[in-house]
């Protein structure tokens, strides 16, 4: 179905022609970083309405809010900081496992949306999933272009808006995520986000 137009459909219109210009076949795996939970997620969730227009192929959303450490297994790296959160918040291997890596193959391998709930602090409940040979899946969350992560993602964008915490502070000083991404976001108005193109030199 056809969104209505709007500055913001609009803008991720181009971001999704972009998209589909270099991968428009095949399984295709974006991230959408950022520091601004609210934010970032609205574009994530914006971004796949506009790609769902295109009716020849499957969208999904997934968050990495869904794969992070118990709180268990995060106390085993020490009480809670902002570099505890940022080094072992998140559980980089059941993604790669259970969701990125099932979904790339063009096959009929099982792939996993929700690995683990950290409101209630419990495993969720596998629920495998199967999709066509031309198909997208959009990863949202913070700290998506960390090593263990830039390799997963065909596309990357990231969103910028709001404070940071001192969390994203350390992600920004180790990774300098500006120099990694495909597409950096300005999302400060949320009705007309903008696209910026930094200077390298």
């Amino acid at each position: 179905m056809r969104l209505p137009s709007t500055p913001r459909v609009e803008f991720l219109r181009t971001l999704a022609d972009e998209i589909l210009h270099h991968y428009g076949r095949g399984r295709t795996v974006i991230s959408v970083d950022g520091s601004d939970a609210s934010g970032r997620a609205r574009v994530a969730e914006d971004l796949a309405e506009v790609l769902r227009e295109d009716d020849e192929r499957n969208v999904f959303s997934a968050s990495l809010h869904f794969f992070q450490r118990s709180t268990a297994e995060q106390n085993a790296f020490g009480t809670p900081t902002p570099e505890r959160r940022y080094r072992f918040g998140y559980d980089y291997s059941a993604l790669r496992r259970v969701l990125v890596e099932p979904f790339r193959i063009n096959g009929s391998a099982g792939f996993v949306m929700e690995h683990f709930d950290p409101d209630r602090d419990t495993w969720i409940e596998p629920t495998w999933s199967t999709t066509s040979p031309d198909a997208i899946l959009i990863v949202e969350g913070e700290f998506a272009n960390r090593p263990e992560l830039h390799d997963l993602w065909l596309f990357s964008i990231l969103v910028e808006s709001g404070p940071e915490t001192a969390a994203d502070r350390l992600y920004r000083a180790e990774v300098a995520p500006r120099n990694l991404v495909d597409a950096v976001v300005d999302n400060t108005d949320a009705a007309a986000p903008r696209r910026l193109f930094l200077d390298s030199c």
